[in-house]
């Protein structure tokens, strides 16, 4: 009682001041659930492969001062149970399940953001539902994830694919009782933090879903459709690899309505890498 007067007060002495909400409870749906924090313009946060929705525990709060957030974890991921997410069609199950909510909750043009296989979802959100979104970005997120593999198309990368998929569901991940506290390496992030944090997250998820859902990443070629994306449309992509990501992002994504922003310093969460950076592109994305 006296902290909501507390509150009361505050609001009336200074009315400039945004104060985020506390998140709502789960909205639970057949592949994904949804938790909602703050008012105001509805700004959609989709993680990526095997992450849960705390990858955006830096900006979430504050984009509640002025936003309403919603916070989006894939069945599977983050000990989640899988729910329908052990059946193929993951991806497409993702896109229906947001284009559902958005519906039945009213939202007017949300801005759409996802983080590596979230990134893919938000492309494919907007190209089957161009009406829906007010704009979009991708955060580190090819159109075509085979092309890493040396793939033309869907086609040439269904070998590959299928083998990662069957290396996943084999338990080539550790298991969840385990937690990492050493550096396990790889590019995932710059610093041993960063990637330690990304492995205990991996290590959540189930590996069933974590194998379809890298299967239909590899395969879903989004280039094609990149055209009918008719919402603002930015990528933020990593330069950790140094001249090869450029022309790698600008061959993947030429021709098509995206804006490139490239992040230096940063591997593959670039929230994690330079907090800073993606805080400005976050603002400048959802101002201009």
């Amino acid at each position: 009682m006296i902290r909501h007067l507390i509150t009361l007060m505050l609001a009336a002495l200074l009315p400039g001041l945004a104060m985020a909400q506390p998140a709502t409870p789960e909205t639970r749906m057949d592949h994904i659930s949804i938790t909602s924090m703050g008012t105001g313009d509805p700004v959609i946060l989709i993680p990526g492969m095997a992450s849960p929705r705390a990858v955006w525990d830096g900006v979430a709060p504050d984009l509640a001062k002025t936003h309403r957030v919603l916070l989006v974890q894939v069945n599977g991921f983050a000990n989640d149970d899988p729910g329908k997410n052990l059946s193929p069609g993951i991806i497409d199950g993702i896109v229906a399940d947001l284009a559902t909510y958005a519906a039945r909750e009213k939202l007017n043009k949300p801005a759409v953001i996802g983080h590596s296989l979230g990134g893919l979802v938000a492309m494919k959100l907007a190209a089957d539902h161009p009406a829906l979104p007010g704009r979009i970005m991708a955060v580190d997120t090819l159109p075509f994830f085979g092309a890493l593999f040396g793939a033309s198309d869907a086609a040439t990368a269904e070998g590959q694919a299928q083998r990662v998929r069957a290396a996943i569901a084999a338990g080539a991940m550790p298991a969840a009782s385990t937690p990492v506290t050493s550096d396990p390496g790889g590019i995932w992030s710059i610093t041993p933090a960063g990637r330690i944090q990304v492995a205990n997250w991996s290590r959540m998820a189930d590996p069933r879903v974590v194998a379809q859902a890298t299967y239909e990443d590899v395969v879903l070629d989004m280039r094609p459709r990149l055209s009918a994306i008719t919402a603002p449309f930015t990528v933020l992509y990593a330069t950790g690899a140094g001249p090869m990501a450029k022309a790698l992002w600008e061959r993947e994504y030429a021709g098509s309505p995206a804006r490139l922003v490239p992040v230096a310093d940063s591997w593959h969460f670039i929230m994690l890498d330079q907090p800073a950076a993606f805080s400005r592109e976050l603002q400048a994305f959802l101002t201009k």
